[in-house]
């Protein structure tokens, strides 16, 4: 699938996805969160793909933030368009997608960058990554779920003081506010993300879409957490996987997921 501002790549059971706009800082303009939704919408829909990897091109930026130049004559009805579209078509997305999607940051993520990695379910910085929300010094505040996630990240008092200063963090910084998972040098950080995601895709892939879903119950004050969990784990007792993994425990052997 040929994209004008992703590059995209599948090796083995990993899909690359790569904001391919380097010379704005891959930065988030309406054109490139379309082909975003396209993107992951398929990745998530492929049978060979069992998980996702998003990074930015070149070493300077994951995501600097959105295209600013969009911002121009925006009122308030086309505001609320931009920030409901944001989150149904892309965001959302995928934070409730089936398969695991890690966040590799080299470098800036700022604003919709940082609130891109946040909604991925798993983060990697490179040492020399920033990262921050600073939407306040230019009126508003973050508009794709920044407010929301990074309250449930790093807790309320710290969440407010990074929207309310505006101020960028180091990747250490990062790591100690639960921010991020990892932080590794930057030649380290694409391997260090395959290692991960090929260790989590050994693991039975509905077990995974499951826990993505209880997870992300704990969240949401529409369901109740507890019940979510009840039904995933019921609804994985019936699988075939559940039947090779335990077959699989007691022969002493490892398992051979087929996500059915």
């Amino acid at each position: 699938m040929a994209f004008e501002n992703l590059l995209t790549e599948t090796k083995g059971r990993i899909r690359y996805i790569t904001i391919n706009r380097e010379s704005k800082l891959n930065a988030l303009n309406k054109a490139t969160l379309a082909e975003l939704h396209t993107a992951f919408t398929d990745a998530f829909a492929s049978p060979e793909v069992g998980g996702i990897i998003i990074t930015g091109a070149g070493p300077k930026a994951f995501i600097a933030g959105a295209d600013i130049s969009e911002f121009v004559g925006l009122g308030t009805d086309g505001g609320r368009e931009l920030a409901t579209l944001g989150h149904t078509r892309v965001f959302d997305v995928i934070a409730n997608g089936s398969k695991p999607v890690i966040a590799a940051v080299n470098g800036f993520a700022l604003g919709g960058g940082l609130e891109m990695a946040m909604a991925c379910h798993i983060r990697i910085a490179s040492d020399n990554a920033k990262l921050g929300l600073p939407e306040a010094t230019l009126g508003i505040i973050p508009g794709y779920g920044g407010t929301q996630r990074l309250t449930q990240l790093v807790g309320r008092g710290k969440a407010l003081e990074m929207i309310m200063t505006a101020d960028m963090i180091p990747a250490a910084d990062a790591y100690q506010f639960g921010l991020v998972n990892y932080v590794v040098s930057p030649e380290e950080l694409i391997p260090k993300a395959e290692e991960l995601l090929n260790k989590i895709l050994k693991r039975a892939p509905l077990a995974l879409a499951a826990a993505i879903a209880a997870v992300n119950a704990a969240t949401r004050s529409d369901v109740n957490g507890f019940e979510t969990e009840i039904i995933e784990f019921a609804k994985c007792t019936g699988t075939d996987d559940f039947k090779e993994g335990v077959a699989a425990f007691l022969e002493k052997r490892p398992a051979e997921f087929k996500g059915k």
